[in-house]
């Protein structure tokens, strides 16, 4: 064909259309009668044609059969029989005394065999319908036999389930039977409605997402497999034209398939192309191998096509592209952040100055974070020498986790930095992060503990809401007493802390901590502190990083499910 391809839909629409229109032309013209013009060869299966037979054809009772079985000048429809595809027989009825048909008598019958079980018909030649098929009456064959014969109807696709007891055996098989009337005859034909090999290739269809069509031009028939149909979700029964097939394409591909109908219409070598179509509103992605099957004349008088769904892959792709560029992202969020972090914690907890060497402290810390990827998280200390003279000793807990609780925690940590500068005791400076934290519009709250060690190893402590130290003193552990302890940061605004005090001895251990150490799921928060207690009596005496080593690697310390800190200061 060298029409240009279509621009449109409908204007593919319309070239298949016309094709067919011009092949249906040409094969009339050549179905001519070459001495006679107007002498025409109709296009009919042997079945209608038997159905349909001249007047001078039909015969009363006393006429010979049709079948030519009885005399030699017969009709030869016998003969008729061996070129049917399936299993075919010519039957005579057989009335009762009303003149009901009662049952046929098997005329004539090709060879073919429906089932392994079941006899050729021509070895049934002479029997009735109801001794060579017993089962012919239960299942409504007979009926429907002797309506034909009585109306005239022809009986077209009737599926019989024909159950049939053999040598001891239940035998089953779905049949297709068509059956026409001839003169006082009747032809039925039949045959498996699906074989073994049929249902086979439906799981493989089913399996590998894929179906085929056959379009017959000529006669318009068209027949889908049960892969295709499920495919564009059709009944398998009303398949698609090729018209119809356009109405469901995306716009997008109407190139490709035209020049996909296109090149197999014109009766080229098979041709591939990927599709898309819209089915009941979701996208579908076929891979489309076309065949003509041509004619003696180079004419495409059908056309065959094999559909291969590739929606669930693309699917799939899609997901996985999807999932990966998520990965990337936050594959790029984690190492941004853990590099923020890195520098935060650079920042925020420092190795301790030995300027508290001086003033005869030996002070240990450790941070460890609950994930195990995370560099930093909400929980903070501060332990440095004043410019007064004091040392400064904190440990605090802004609640949350990830950026948004490293940014509370530095906030927090810098303005008690900056609030120690006054000379203000532990309680004032308490009382002033609460009023920040307050007025932080996030509504979390955190807990601290603020204190100061002066020159004479008097701790001046306060509690918002955090757990009591801990003070190892001649090989015993007890939590300081914690009567003036005060409500969490951000939890009560206008609170007034107040400062507690404790004489510290040379060898004392004071330890904070955090509440990752002590709290576990389903537990008092006081077994966790009791035990952590014997842990710190357990590890004494030894320098304050192996005290504080030795607890974290302990293994009922280390399970921690929250950020855990620790803070130890030895009194030298």
């Amino acid at each position: 064909m060298s029409f240009p391809l279509p621009d449109s839909v409908d204007a593919l629409k319309g070239m298949i259309g016309r094709e067919i229109t011009a092949l249906r032309a040409a094969v009339r013209r050549s179905a001519e009668s070459p001495l006679d013009g107007s002498a025409r060869t109709e296009l009919a299966s042997p079945l209608r044609s038997l159905a349909v037979l001249p007047a001078s054809a039909k015969t009363d009772r006393a006429s010979p059969c049709l079948c030519g079985a009885h005399e030699p000048g017969g009709s030869g429809v016998c003969s008729v029989l061996a070129a049917i595809p399936a299993s075919a027989v010519l039957l005579e009825p057989v009335q009762d005394d009303s003149g009901a048909v009662a049952d046929f008598r098997i005329v004539a019958g090709n060879r073919v065999r429906s089932a392994d079980w079941l006899e050729a018909p021509d070895h049934q030649v002479g029997q009735r319908l109801l001794e060579a098929r017993p089962g012919a009456a239960h299942s409504g064959l007979l009926a429907a036999l002797a309506d034909v014969m009585d109306t005239g109807k022809p009986l077209d696709g009737l599926v019989v389930d024909y159950t049939e007891q053999r040598l001891g055996r239940i035998h089953r098989a779905p049949l297709l039977y068509s059956a026409a009337r001839c003169g006082e005859q009747v032809l039925a034909t039949w045959q498996p409605v699906q074989s073994q090999a049929e249902l086979l290739t439906i799981d493989a269809q089913f399996l590998a997402s894929m179906g085929w069509g056959h379009w017959d031009l000529l006669s318009g028939k068209i027949t889908w497999s049960e892969g295709l149909s499920r495919i564009f979700h059709a009944d398998v029964r009303m398949p698609w034209t090729l018209e119809q097939l356009c109405d469901a394409l995306v716009p997008d591909d109407l190139t490709a398939l035209a020049e996909f109908l296109t090149s197999v219409l014109a009766g080229e070598e098979p041709a591939w192309t990927r599709i898309r179509f819209l089915v009941l509103g979701e996208l579908r992605t076929l891979d489309l191998l076309g065949r003509p099957v041509t004619g003696t004349d180079g004419r495409a008088w059908a056309v065959d096509l094999v559909a291969r769904d590739l929606t669930p892959q693309i699917r799939s792709r899609r997901r996985l592209a999807e999932t990966e560029r998520e990965s990337d992202r936050l594959r790029r969020q984690t190492e941004a952040e853990r590099r923020v972090a890195d520098a935060l914690r650079e920042a925020i907890l420092p190795t301790h100055s030995e300027a508290l060497a001086a003033v005869g402290l030996t002070v240990a810390a450790s941070y460890r974070p609950a994930e195990p990827d995370a560099a930093v998280g909400g929980d903070w200390y501060k332990c440095r020498l004043l410019p007064d003279g004091r040392v400064l000793v904190a440990i605090g807990d802004a609640s949350g986790h990830g950026l948004d609780a490293v940014a509370r925690m530095a906030q927090q940590r810098h303005a008690l930095a900056g609030l120690a500068q006054t000379g203000a005791s532990a309680g004032e400076i308490t009382t002033w992060l609460n009023e920040l934290v307050c007025s932080d519009p996030a509504g979390q709250t955190a807990t601290v503990v603020v204190g100061h060690l002066d020159e004479d190893k008097v701790l001046h402590w306060a509690d918002a809401g955090h757990p009591a130290p801990l003070l190892l003193r001649d090989g015993r552990t007890e939590p300081l007493g914690a009567e003036q302890r005060g409500p969490l940061l951000g939890a009560l605004p206008g609170y007034a802390y107040e400062t507690a005090s404790a004489k510290l001895r040379q060898g004392d251990l004071l330890v904070l901590y955090t509440d990752g150490m002590v709290e576990r799921r389903g537990e008092d928060v006081t077994e966790g502190i009791a035990r952590l207690a014997r842990a710190v009596a357990a590890a004494a005496p030894v320098e304050p990083q192996a005290v504080v080593d030795a607890l974290l690697d302990d293994p009922g310390m280390a399970g921690h499910e929250d950020d855990a800190c620790l803070l130890a200061i030895r009194v030298d």
